[in-house]
């Protein structure tokens, strides 16, 4: 079963976020954290909602509420300008609206379940960062994960954003020119320590999974290896021939999940449920 909430983020933006619900026995709560460019229907997630609901964890997707979809187009980049003033802390207040969410305002989740975290890309960085400062996550899981997010782009790039205040990313499937503002720099500079991933890590409690593909064409493998680095009682799953999105794609029209995305899933519940 599966409900949608709508949910106040970030400057007063609001955002769905979808519960996917067991049939039966509930044994924790999983919130997935999408990517840079991601949204909560993006391919496959629907379909993982529904796996993980069917290995007894509730799963909440949940779209960032700068993350450039609007509660009228959930599934495109139409509100360009909030994509631009996109950053870290705005994510990581949104992601602390859904946690209270899970903990407060759903019937289901007050019989202190656990509650765990999945991130996908950048949204790795953002659940490894906030299960660090947030006693009430049990164990965080990342795939596809950023190791910092301190290093954004070539320095042509950095040097361009720096003078005229906007870069544009194209996005290669809607061919829109995505604009980056100056103020996701100035975010990461105001908010070094509590936004730099190594030293969080280092300094994280709480069980870790890191999965990753061999093929990884977003991130490089060796973002997988840091991390394990800098955490060594960390579990490192790597996927052969895995790519960024482990074998997925948007749309997904099928009704299967990739192979990729199975043995992710697979790895991830035995992680949460031990």
């Amino acid at each position: 079963m599966k409900t949608t909430h709508i949910l106040t983020g970030s400057a007063t933006r609001k955002f769905y976020a979808d519960c996917y619900l067991p049939k039966d026995n509930t044994k924790g709560i999983v919130i997935f954290c999408h990517g840079f460019k991601g949204f909560k229907d993006w391919g496959t997630f629907p379909l993982m909602g529904e796996a993980f609901a069917e290995n007894e964890l509730a799963f909440i997707s949940f779209n960032f509420s700068h993350n450039g979809t609007t509660l009228r187009n959930t599934t495109e980049f139409a509100d360009l300008e909030a994509f631009g003033n996109n950053n870290f802390t705005r994510e990581l207040f949104d992601l602390e609206v859904v946690i209270e969410f899970a903990e407060h305002h759903f019937n289901l989740f007050k019989n202190s379940l656990p509650i765990y975290l999945l991130g996908h890309s950048r949204g790795g960085g953002i659940a490894m960062l906030k299960a660090s400062e947030d006693s009430r996550i049990s164990k965080v899981a990342v795939w596809g994960s950023v190791s910092e997010y301190g290093k954004f782009w070539k320095s042509n790039e950095m040097e361009k954003l720096l003078t005229d205040g906007v870069i544009y990313i194209q996005n290669s499937r809607t061919n829109q020119q995505m604009p980056i503002y100056k103020q996701l720099y100035e975010d990461y500079e105001n908010n070094k320590e509590r936004l730099h991933i190594p030293t969080q890590v280092k300094q994280m409690q709480k069980p870790l999974l890191i999965v990753h593909g061999t093929h990884d064409e977003t991130v490089p493998l060796k973002a997988a290896e840091a991390l394990k680095e800098w955490k060594p009682d960390a579990e490192l799953l790597v996927i052969e021939n895995g790519n960024h999105s482990f074998g997925a794609k948007h749309p997904w029209s099928e009704s299967a999940l990739p192979e990729h995305t199975l043995h992710a899933i697979k790895e991830t519940v035995t992680f949460f449920k031990k």
